[in-house]
């Protein structure tokens, strides 16, 4: 998927994000989720390694507010968060590009979800079909629905099977699942499930 932040323009983020105030931990995540729509969530492992980094060179400080632990820039963070206004407006820029590009991938990945979900439910209409014919029995309804009602319900465990591994191989291999994501294919699959349902009521 698109990256977000460039190399290194998180470090330079994260001090703009700063320089608007203090805040803590949980904040500054919540606030690159907000501002990436979404489409960025950061870890903890990701965040706190780059704030000690800052905080080793001055850039900012931490003190602790009861049980959290609060973030503020130095002057010598607002000073560089000044001098780089300019990279600033293209960061900003190229986020706004980037979680555009992450969007249209993922409607791209669910529509391709949902094309195999329909290719693999027409072949499965196909085959009971063929074994109906084969077996005489194309004359029964009662039986032909329930083939089908069989080769739908193996078409859709599939692709259950096949998108649930998908995700948790992303998750896995240290990838952002954004919720946007999720999003998509609730309602895909919601439109679908009442296309289902308006057709079988005819």
């Amino acid at each position: 998927m698109t990256p977000v932040f460039s190399h290194g323009d998180l470090r330079l983020y994260l001090l703009n994000l700063l320089d608007e105030g203090p805040r803590h931990g949980y904040d500054i995540m919540q606030a690159l989720s907000d501002r990436t729509g979404g489409t960025y969530t950061p870890s903890a492992g990701t965040i706190y390694p780059r704030l000690a980094k800052l905080e080793e060179e001055g850039l900012v400080t931490k003190s602790v507010d009861g049980r959290k632990t609060v973030y503020a820039i130095t002057e010598a963070g607002h000073a560089e968060v000044q001098a780089r206004s300019g990279e600033l407006e293209g960061i900003e820029a190229g986020l706004a590009d980037s979680v555009r590009l992450i969007a249209d991938e993922v409607r791209g990945s669910v529509r391709e979800a949902m094309r195999s979900l329909r290719a693999d439910l027409a072949a499965a209409r196909s085959q009971e079909r063929e074994t109906a014919t084969a077996q005489g029995e194309t004359d029964d309804p009662r039986i032909l629905s329930r083939m089908q009602l069989h080769r739908a319900d193996a078409a859709i465990n599939d692709f259950r099977v096949r998108l649930r591994t998908d995700l948790r191989t992303h998750v896995a291999s240290g990838g952002e699942l954004a919720a946007t994501l999720i999003d998509e294919i609730t309602a895909d699959l919601d439109r679908i499930a009442r296309e289902v349902t308006r057709t079988l009521r005819g």
